[in-house]
């Protein structure tokens, strides 16, 4: 069992910066994808940043600039370093990993949500 626990969710206010961390235990051997989604309430889950294997990573438009991340493979760890935060950033942010099995297979892990709010 792959476990996927997340922190550093919180209140700012617009302009401040937030820097969510993921924790990955378990079972952990070849990882494919690491990523970020968030979902806000009455909306769909989106994808805010991911790290394929290749490391070239992907931004959400609306975060572009905004936001990097990153991840350390020996510390099992995803960060999203989240700057000049705004409040339609309001979310529950979810830590993503997806890793291959075999030459076929593939799994894909989700973190608890940690609850991101910006206001003023």
């Amino acid at each position: 069992q792959v476990q996927l626990v997340e922190s550093g969710g919180g209140l700012v206010q617009p302009g401040e910066s937030l820097k969510l961390s993921c924790v990955a235990s378990g079972n952990i051997f070849s990882v494919n994808i690491k990523a970020w989604y968030r979902q806000a309430p009455g909306k769909e889950r989106e994808l805010v940043a991911r790290i394929p294997s290749s490391g070239n990573t992907n931004y959400a438009d609306s975060v572009k600039g905004r936001f990097t991340i990153s991840g350390d493979n020996a510390k099992n760890t995803v960060t999203l370093q989240m700057n000049s935060l705004k409040a339609e950033d309001t979310a529950v942010y979810y830590c993503y990993l997806e890793q291959i099995t075999t030459f076929y297979n593939k799994l894909s892990y989700w973190g608890q949500g940690t609850q991101v709010t910006v206001s003023s």
